[in-house]
Order: structure tokens, then sequence, then C-alpha cells
């Protein structure tokens, strides 16, 4: 799957934009705020329908305006198909696909497969649990429109248990339908346990070649799911959790509260790790994330990487650079001495100045 080209307006800082892309490595070179990272979030959003930036789409529309339009051209296994999407102020956003409305946004999962690559997750490990279970998420609702109905689902139904479990403070007699919530979050919550156990044994074992490569064969990283309640005792746990969940007026067992766990040579990374060897077990982990997309879909993934090449050293940067010689990439950067130096082939180049983006000579 390629992208191959991408229109604009009223989409954050651009007024109107027009962009073609190669299929091999596009490069947007510019000083800081002028829009690069812009581009890729608008590109993460077409093939998404989600910002992995902002919180809400209202976010992304243009200062002053009260709808934005996005709209993306794309090929996959020979096909053309063009992406249209609607963004407003106030309401949902209108997703299409060839000029047909679809009835849901999350239609588009699954169609096209992309990886975002920025500084912030080189943080991943250190961070909180809530970005390791988004990169968990969003990585297993592209590959399986199952567990994307499930967590939607499971999301929905935890939303509704909270607010009810709320409001029995006031009305006790209500306590008598959490157990109908709990058959809701049991139902869902199970395959999401199941499918998140799997993934991440998969990608552990594609992560631990790669990292051995990384740190030539002086570390070894293993990736460990670390679930809230397992899924066999999931229905049992939310029962026994009433008590609790009625005092703090939140649901306290379910897979919303899991966890990764990062092991560096026994160690647990997020503590003992150095910031050198958290970086690497993260690029590891986007690089096994792109074999295992390609191994799972017969397909290559888009990936884009967000000024991430000045925050690694020369032997990361070189692991990366020999990832991406056979995918469509788009990088990001504020100056291309880092790549002129005769790496990489870069097909397309694009200055972007202030909200406009023009060819390099």
């Amino acid at each position: 799957m390629i992208i191959k080209k991408l229109e604009l307006n009223n989409f954050r800082n651009y007024e109107s934009l027009e962009v073609e892309l190669d299929s091999g490595i596009n490069i947007f070179y510019g000083d800081n705020a002028q829009g690069k990272t812009n581009i890729l979030e608008a590109l993460y959003m077409g093939c998404t329908t989600k910002s992995h930036k902002a919180s809400r789409d209202s976010e992304v529309i243009r200062f002053g305006e009260k709808e934005a339009h996005l709209r993306m051209y794309v090929e996959k296994a020979g096909i053309e198909r063009k992406i249209d999407m609607h963004l407003k102020k106030n309401g949902p956003k209108g997703v299409a696909l060839d000029g047909i409305p679809l009835a849901k946004a999350s239609e588009i999962y699954g169609m096209m497969n992309i990886i975002s690559f920025s500084p912030d997750d080189l943080s991943i490990i250190k961070n909180g649990p809530a970005e390791r279970r988004s990169f968990i998420d969003m990585a297993l609702s592209q590959l399986d429109k199952m567990y994307l109905y499930s967590l939607s689902s499971y999301k929905k139904s935890l939303n509704q248990r909270n607010i009810l479990l709320k409001q029995i403070k006031s009305n006790d007699e209500l306590e008598n339908t959490l157990s109908v919530w709990d058959e809701q979050l049991a139902k869902y919550g199970e395959y999401i346990i199941n499918r998140r156990s799997e993934y991440i044994k998969e990608i552990g074992e594609l992560a631990s070649d790669i990292h051995g490569r990384l740190s030539g064969g002086k570390e070894r990283l293993k990736l460990k799911y670390l679930p809230n309640v397992s899924a066999d005792m999931l229905p049992a746990e939310l029962g026994f959790s009433h008590e609790k969940d009625i005092i703090l007026k939140t649901t306290n067992v379910g897979p919303h509260r899991d966890d990764i766990g990062f092991e560096i040579n026994s160690d647990e990374a997020r503590k003992y790790g150095s910031q050198g060897q958290q970086r690497t077990a993260a690029l590891t982990v986007k690089l096994a994330e792109i074999e295992l997309v390609k191994a799972k879909t017969g397909d290559r993934p888009v990936l884009l990487l967000d000024d991430v090449f000045s925050e690694l050293d020369r032997n990361r940067q070189t692991e990366l650079l020999n990832s991406i010689e056979d995918i469509q990439t788009v990088i990001t950067c504020t100056g291309l001495e880092e790549f002129v130096n005769g790496r990489i082939k870069l097909d397309r180049i694009y200055k972007v100045e202030n909200g406009r983006v023009s060819a390099a000579e």
C-alpha cells in the first residue's frame, strides 16, 4: 500500500495544500513550527480516522474556521482508492471511500497500515501504562477488525458502568444492575486480553532478535504482557470488585488497567535501564512492528518518522535506515545535512515554510 497524494483544506496551519508522495523516501524539511508534523498528522488521520496528536477532531481545524477537509489518494494491490474526510467544529466527522459515505469511520481501519515514530515514542518505556496500552491498541486495531470492535464496545460499556457507579450513592437500588455491565465488560474484555497476550508474544520474538543486533549481542530484550486480570478470571473479579468500585466510583478491574513490561538482561528497563537502553528498546519495538505487519498482512506499512533521527545515535540511525529500504516512508527534519551523505536515496524532497510546501530545488 502506498499513499500517492494528500490534499488539505483548513487543516492545522494549512489553508490549502496539495502534495504528491513517492513510493519510496519522502522528506519534508524546514524550521520548527512551520507545519511539518501537521502533514504527518494528516496522513495518520487519513489512514486511521484519528489524530495521534489531538484528543478531539476540532483541534485540527484551522483557527477561525468551522470545518476542515482531508483527501487522500492511495493505491493498494494495484487499485487506486480515495478517502474523503470532513471534519466539523461541532459535530461528528464524515468519512467517504471512493465517494461513498461510510456508516462508521472505523471501517477505514485495516484498509491500510501506518506506523508513526516520533521523539515522544522514545519515552514509551518510562512513561505511564496508558501510552503503552495505546501503542498496542492502535497496532492491533489495524490488524484485527474484531479487536477494534471489541475495544470500542468495551470502552462504551466501561463508560456506562462508571456512570452507574457514580449514581449508586444516591440510589443504592441501582447496584443490582451492575451485573449487566459486568457481563458486557467480560464479553469484550476476554477477547482483548487474549489478543494482547498473543500480540506481545509475536512482537516480542521479533524484538528480541532486532535488539540483539542493535546492542551488538550484549543485551537481551524481553517484552511481557502484564494483564490486570486474566481472561478466565475477569467475570469473577468484576463481581468481587463491586464494593471497592462503588466506594471509588470507578471500575478497578479489567484490561483498561493492563501494562506492558520491558526487561533488558532480566532487569526492568523502566526502573534500571539507562536512557540509551530505553531508547534502543523503543526503537526495537517500532522496527519489530514493521516486520510483524509485513508478516501478518503480506503488505508493507507506511512509515512516518517525525524528526526522530536527531534523537538517535549513528548506530540506531543506520538500523532504522536499513529497515525502510522497501517501504514508503515520510520523514520530517529541520535540515537535510543528516541525509545528504549518501546513506539513503531521497526520492522526493519538500521544503516547508510557514504553512507552505514547495519542491526543493
